[in-house]
């Protein structure tokens, strides 16, 4: 793989990250270089200042994330969640706000600052001996996956975004009561006011918080009523219905999902129900991304297809217009695509040489 070029240094990117409005590039140092917007200071560079290149995340001296490698992170409209190499959760960003979209998103308790902007220990998580091992942020929530496969949930509990059945905010990261009974929970997805959650041994797929496009599959919001949720995780049935998924991915309102068979499954952005992408049947998809309205797959031999609305050309295939069917970008065919990550209106791809 070539380098990453940035100024006079060569950086070897092990991964990248695209969120609503902008980008994270992880090295194999396990350093971090962001870009994009960053007006609630989601970047975490120590203002609210858009970030135009990619710039190095430095910790302030006092943080712990200071001498800590980083391991993964999400990036959200508002909000931004960091998962160091000892599995210790960092946010930074919007933290709510009580006349808004609620309070709790960062999951630091009550915060007298509405906004934090560098990363900040989350510290309960590590006061409980928690660690996490994926986190999902949305707009005003965050959803976070232990080591040990328990779920929790924090932030603004409109639209049943906290899955415990009420609409009141939480202050820090909580389990999901209806999760607990399930123990090998193994992934864990989500868009804007979503969640997603999945089991290894069986495959199912549980959803969660807004349902007014269909982002939770369950069919429940076919009157397209814009208060349409899921209060309470539901497993997704409908075409998934005895089928086992392996790997699940959401954008900003809908969600794709991948059987142990090698079906390619899609709903929400009103479509209500899984539907089985026909077009992509015997092909070996081994990765997805979703975004706002579109979705792009990575074959087994390093190509791309994508479909959904093009109107920012985030589909790649040289036009604005919409395409209903998976269409191979061609512009990457002299290639191979070995990773890839999709924000809202923008994708990344890592290639091989």
């Amino acid at each position: 793989m070539d380098p990453f070029k940035l100024g006079d240094a060569n950086l070897s990117i092990r991964d990248v990250v695209c969120g609503p409005n902008g980008t994270a590039f992880i090295t194999f140092e396990n350093t971090v270089y962001m870009s994009g917007s960053n007006q609630n200071g989601q970047l975490g560079q120590g203002d609210k200042k858009d970030v135009l290149i990619p710039t190095l995340l430095s910790p302030p001296d006092s943080s712990p994330l200071r001498h800590n490698e980083i391991s993964k992170i999400s990036l959200g409209k508002n909000m931004s969640a960091i998962i160091d190499t000892n599995g210790d959760l960092y946010t930074m960003g919007y933290n709510g706000n009580t006349m808004k979209d609620g309070v709790g998103c960062l999951g630091h308790g009550y915060f007298p600052e509405e906004y934090l902007t560098s990363p900040t220990l989350v510290q309960s998580l590590v006061e409980d001996g928690c660690k996490a091992e994926q986190v999902i942020v949305g707009n005003a929530n965050m959803t976070v996956l232990t080591d040990e496969g328990e779920v929790l949930v924090t932030g603004s509990g409109n639209y049943g975004r906290c899955g415990n059945l009420d609409d009141v905010d939480q202050l820090f990261l909580e389990p999901v009561d209806l999760l607990a009974a399930e123990k090998d929970i193994c992934q864990i997805a989500g868009g804007k006011d979503y969640s997603l959650a999945l089991t290894k041994k069986e495959g199912i797929v549980y959803a969660w918080g807004r349902n007014h496009k269909g982002q939770c599959g369950t069919g429940s919001g076919l009157s397209v009523e814009m208060y349409a949720m899921e209060a309470m995780p539901v497993p997704i049935e409908g075409m998934l219905e005895g089928r086992r998924v392996v790997k699940i991915d959401g954008g900003c309102s809908h969600a794709v999902a991948l059987t142990e068979g090698g079906e390619l499954f899609v709903w929400g952005s009103t479509i209500h129900l899984p539907e089985l992408v026909t077009s992509l049947i015997g092909v070996n998809v081994v990765d997805f991304v979703c975004g706002e309205d579109f979705t792009a797959v990575l074959d087994g031999e390093g190509r791309v297809h994508s479909f959904g609305k093009g109107k920012t050309g985030v589909l790649g295939l040289a036009s604005l217009k919409y395409a209903a069917a998976p269409t191979l970008v061609e512009g990457l065919l002299e290639k191979k695509v070995i990773k890839f990550s999709g924000g809202w209106k923008h994708v990344a791809c890592l290639v091989e040489e």
